[in-house]
């Protein structure tokens, strides 16, 4: 029905994020991969034309249906790039504002959520959830009642790793599995083990409403989204749903690519995985986290966030990469120390899609990409990307 390749469609975009009197126009745009460079921008402008030649023909020989990505500094747009269609059943091209579903990268907004929450002193980083939330009983063991809000958002919770993710696989949704949270196995104290987790990390959205008396819909939007411009950027699935320029999910089926449909459960874990967004939106993410934006994230909620915590294990496939020197979680991002520069990171995958976000502080760089396929090419871009970047 479908082939499995096909010419890939190719935009070049200048983007003017705008969001709020921190902003300064990006001074920057790429044409067929050559950088200019604004007389005011200090630092040498990378060439990245070999890295977007690769990401052409492997995008090409795998057929991916859809891709955008972009490269950003604090202040300035460096590359925006898009190929392939929305879905390859309408074949629609995508576009800087297309919407993806980006899956667990939604985590680094959870992060900054908690962070700003205790920047307010609406929390702290060490109150035992369990007394911000008295209405759950948690785990298997009584450690888990000292488990705080910087367990779960750096993944030292305890309890054991990724549990009842195959619930929300299965599609059920958040609120009724809170019903069995103190059926999950517990496996060593708070603090003292790393262990990756959906469920249990979406505690943030119940502090939220504790905290603010609002949903965390509701705060993502008032407090990031809209003063930082992310126009076309929600939580939930009728932001995905109810949208005009969205992505399609495809998976590869034999020689194949097919849409498949959306798994609503993981939306119901807005934290971990809610999150809507388009390669536009996404830079102007990127470069808030590089310092772009004090007013909406200051200094010091990113510091947080990017402090290590907890070394991660080797097992997932950022640990294969061969420049990686160490490996933590901070609070909603990993971070990596690679060929000795230190780098934040997180990725995505939920069915349909991939996601792919890096940042270089000490490069003040940035990239970006988003994947309407599930393919394990999003597991070679980002060390690709710094191969290009750091010699």
């Amino acid at each position: 029905m479908l082939s499995i390749r096909f010419p890939a469609l190719l935009a070049t975009v200048l983007l003017f994020p705008g969001p709020s009197a921190d902003a300064q126009a990006p001074a920057a745009v790429v044409a067929s991969g050559q950088i200019q460079r604004a007389a005011s921008d200090p630092l040498p402008a990378p060439d990245f034309s070999p890295y977007l030649d690769w990401l052409d023909t492997e995008i090409n020989t795998l057929g991916i249906p859809g891709v955008a990505m972009g490269v950003v500094r604090s202040h300035q747009t460096l590359v925006l790039k898009t190929w392939g269609v929305r879905s390859l059943e309408a074949e629609a091209p995508v576009d800087s504002h297309t919407l993806f579903r980006i899956a667990s990268v939604s985590k680094t907004f959870a992060g900054a959520v908690a962070a700003m929450l205790v920047h307010d002193q609406k929390q702290s980083w060490d109150t035992p959830i369990l007394s911000i939330l008295p209405q759950y009983a948690i785990g298997t063991e009584s450690s888990t009642r000292q488990m705080t809000l910087r367990h779960v958002l750096s993944h030292t919770t305890g309890l054991m790793p990724h549990a009842y993710s195959n619930m929300l696989d299965s599609g059920v949704a958040y609120e009724k599995i809170q019903e069995k949270f103190r059926e999950i196995p517990t496996v060593c104290p708070p603090g003292r083990c790393y262990g990756y987790q959906n469920v249990v990390f979406s505690l943030v959205s119940d502090v939220v409403e504790v905290s603010e008396h609002e949903s965390y819909e509701q705060y993502v939007q008032q407090r990031l989204f809209t003063p930082l411009g992310m126009k076309t950027a929600s939580v939930g699935l009728e932001g995905y749903t109810g949208a005009d320029n969205v992505s399609t999910a495809h998976q590869r089926r034999g020689e194949s690519w097919r849409p498949v449909p959306t798994n609503p459960a993981y939306y119901s874990v807005g934290p971990a995985a809610g999150v809507n967004a388009s390669v536009e939106d996404m830079m102007i993410w990127a470069q808030a986290n590089l310092g772009a934006f004090p007013r909406v994230l200051p200094q010091e909620v990113l510091a947080q966030q990017q402090t290590p915590v907890v070394e991660t294990p080797r097992g997932s496939y950022f640990n294969r990469w061969p420049r990686l020197d160490k490996a933590w979680y901070g609070l909603g991002w990993r971070i990596f120390d690679y060929a000795g520069v230190r780098v934040i990171h997180h990725g995505g995958g939920v069915r349909g899609f991939r996601s792919e976000l890096v940042l270089v502080p000490s490069l003040d760089i940035a990239m970006v990409i988003l994947f309407n396929g599930e393919t394990p090419l999003a597991n070679d871009v980002v060390p690709q990307f710094l191969d290009a970047l750091i010699p």
